[in-house]
């Protein structure tokens, strides 16, 4: 499973690049994607902190809870890979 996740982590960055020089449009999906993926992921962060911060919790133990929600991992992995892209298009259209 970690080999997986780091080849995804190299691949699916350079996938996106390319697939935007050839499909022009692709550029527009992954923004938005990008933009709607970090309104969640700020969201279901925010809230989750609201929530300790409103229940006067352990701070330490129960934010962690926050990593078992599915959409926070999915949107969080998403950002991390668009990430990747845009540095990619950084890298090679300044040369």
């Amino acid at each position: 499973m970690k080999v997986l996740l780091i080849l995804a982590s190299i691949i699916l960055p350079i996938v996106m690049f390319i697939l935007q020089k050839i499909w022009l449009k692709a550029r527009f999906v992954f923004n938005s994607i990008a933009i709607i993926s970090m309104l969640t992921f700020g969201n279901i962060a925010s809230l989750s902190i609201y929530e300790i911060l409103k229940d006067k919790t352990v701070f330490m133990t129960n934010i962690h809870s926050v990593f078992l929600n599915p959409l926070f991992l999915v949107t969080g992995g998403y950002l991390g890979i668009y990430l990747l892209y845009r540095l990619i298009i950084l890298s090679l259209e300044n040369e």
